[in-house]
């Protein structure tokens, strides 16, 4: 138990930039630390929820943008990072070889810039399109889009020469993945009890669209790599985030149409 929770404060190290110490972790801890990404997804939504209501008064076009760059500052840019690598490596490679050349290289890559501007795009013009809604469904969204990473982990071959560090990290089994399963679980539930302001319609849209672009990206590093990489793994973070949000923004709109 006590290595469990200690995972815990493992994931906030790993994934972000808030100094909460802790040092040094054993290859355990580090490897609990994947079974708790979600809820690191859910401070950071929770924070964001926060300053996306502080912000909201000066419109939801500002108040996208403030929460995208909070969340890029406590994260340090690490998914965003993955992705920008996934996109050069996955889009410029023609072959298995060339793909982790290319993830090797710190440059950014016409793919990889593509990959950022729409990322952050489609993200900012998702939330300002779910307006009043948008608290709960970055709650949602930074919470669920890290479920499926852990799973990709349980799932699939890691096939990256990574420090010794990310590679205990992501050495997942099932006992990290039920975890963060129902962390995810808790977390889409939470506004349906609570009778917030996504349905329960919406909460399951959100767990599907993920489910959904888990699988989709998985199929995809495993056709292209044989397996995941660390920066895979931020992709799908990105990928599933976005989907989220789009499935949310979908289901809401329908529940509002007249």
């Amino acid at each position: 138990m006590r290595t469990a929770l200690r995972g815990a404060r493992a994931a906030f190290v790993f994934m972000t930039r808030v100094p909460v110490g802790g040092f040094p972790y054993s290859a355990n801890e580090w490897r609990w630390a994947s079974a708790w990404f979600p809820m690191v997804g859910l401070v950071i939504g929770g924070l964001c929820a926060v300053v996306w209501g502080l912000a909201a008064a000066l419109g939801p076009w500002v108040a996208g943008v403030t929460v995208l760059v909070l969340s890029i500052l406590l994260t340090g840019a690490f998914h965003e990072d993955g992705l920008a690598d996934t996109a050069d490596a996955l889009g410029g490679a023609c072959d298995r070889e060339k793909i982790f050349v290319i993830l090797k290289d710190s440059r950014v890559g016409a793919f990889g810039a593509l990959a950022l501007a729409i990322s952050v795009a489609f993200r900012l013009v998702l939330l300002a399109q779910l307006g009043g809604i948008a608290p709960t469904a970055l709650l949602l969204a930074h919470c669920l889009a890290r479920v499926g990473p852990v799973w990709l982990m349980v799932a699939m071959p890691y096939v990256s020469d990574a420090a010794a560090k990310s590679r205990q990290v992501t050495r997942a089994g099932v006992p990290q993945g039920a975890l963060a399963t129902a962390i995810g679980v808790a977390a889409a539930g939470v506004p349906v009890v609570a009778g917030g302001t996504i349905s329960a319609t919406g909460a399951l849209a959100a767990f599907a669209a993920m489910l959904l672009a888990t699988v989709l990206c998985g199929w995809r590093f495993r056709a292209r790599a044989g397996g995941v990489t660390g920066d895979f793994l931020g992709a799908a973070e990105q990928v599933n985030e976005i989907a989220i949000l789009f499935a949310i923004l979908v289901v809401e709109l329908a529940g509002t149409a007249p």
